[in-house]
């Protein structure tokens, strides 16, 4: 039994929009506003906007297999990519294009196939959650999810919500399996669905909180920070990160906000225009310290400071790495929940 659209809809977690086109279903995380306002900043992030970073589809079931065949139509800075299916909290299989790469390598900047993948997966029997993680780093057209013909899919809903800005960290990079996001992890501590609007490549973008939404998150964070340092200028990092939080923090007055600030990366001595790496998380601190419903995590130590936890060996935690970055997340902000 295939399931449709309207199913689709009912199952998917961190999705402000399903659509259908050509028989293909597709996951959307950035709704169209939010989607024009990067195609208008730069072609590459507009993109990375089409990658259903942190949906999954989730439901309880009695059918004892399931099919999946979908199309990955195409990748921007990073081509791999897996679908991980779990049956009550346990990974039972997943379908990805890198298996037999070297994690203990940079594995990040090779070029993995795209295109029209399959594969049916053994449920077992009796009634049980079915959870399904789609990429974080490629778009994802659903072809077909089908379950035994008879079987039910009952929608598991979740009244909690999170949202994350944040750059390519947030977003997901380099972690090889999307279920073991920090933001993932969070979300099943806080019983919450995870709505992620973090991209690639960004700096602090006070108009992207000015954009609409339909609901208002229980908890938000903000990880921006290193590409700023990076990338940007002192004045413009300060302005952009004055004005965001002034934003949030009033457009989302009832909502608890945690500033993340930039975890370690390799070349945090090195100086730019900005000044030292932990002198803008300095900075990010002292901004959100006037505003009652924003606290701040250093984060800096989230990960610890090994290259064999960084899927770039240098940058971007890999799924071990994101592992201590969710522990030790919640652990920072579990007494102001």
């Amino acid at each position: 039994m295939k399931l449709g659209l309207e199913k689709m809809k009912e199952i998917a977690h961190g999705a402000v929009e399903v659509k259908e086109e050509n028989g293909r279903i597709s996951f959307f995380r950035f709704t169209g506003e939010q989607q024009l306002l990067y195609k208008n900043l730069e072609k590459e992030r507009y993109l990375k906007t089409f990658t259903p970073a942190l949906i999954r589809l989730v439901f309880k079931t009695d059918s004892g297999s399931l099919f999946l065949k979908f199309n990955v139509p195409f990748a921007t800075s990073r081509s791999y990519f897996s679908v991980d299916v779990y049956v009550n909290n346990e990974m039972i299989g997943n379908i990805d294009n890198f298996s037999g790469a070297d994690e203990s390598a940079d594995y990040t900047q090779y070029d993995y196939p795209i295109g029209n993948f399959e594969k049916a997966f053994d449920l077992g029997s009796g009634e049980k959650t079915v959870s399904v993680y789609l990429p974080w780093s490629v778009p994802l057209e659903m072809e077909e999810m089908s379950i035994d013909d008879g079987s039910y899919a009952v929608p598991i809903p979740r009244d909690k919500k999170i949202m994350i800005f944040g750059d390519s960290i947030a977003q997901g990079y380099d972690g090889l399996h999307p279920s073991k996001h920090y933001g993932i992890i969070l979300g099943d501590l806080l019983d919450a669905d995870v709505y992620n609007k973090a991209i690639g490549g960004d700096q602090f973008i006070p108009s992207l909180v000015d954009t609409s939404e339909d609901f208002v998150p229980d908890y938000i964070i903000v990880a921006y920070g290193t590409n700023d340092w990076c990338y940007g200028n002192l004045e413009t990092f300060r302005k952009d990160c004055r004005d965001f939080f002034e934003a949030v923090s009033k457009k989302y007055s009832s909502s608890k906000i945690f500033a993340i600030t930039p975890i370690w990366r390799k070349n945090y001595e090195d100086i730019y225009d900005c000044g030292t790496f932990l002198g803008v998380s300095d900075y990010i601190e002292e901004t959100v310290s006037k505003y009652d419903n924003v606290f701040c995590v250093r984060g800096f130590d989230l990960v610890p400071h090994k290259e064999n936890l960084f899927g770039d060996l240098r940058l971007h935690p890999n799924d071990e790495g994101f592992c201590h970055y969710a522990n030790n997340l919640y652990n920072a902000i579990k007494n102001h929940l």
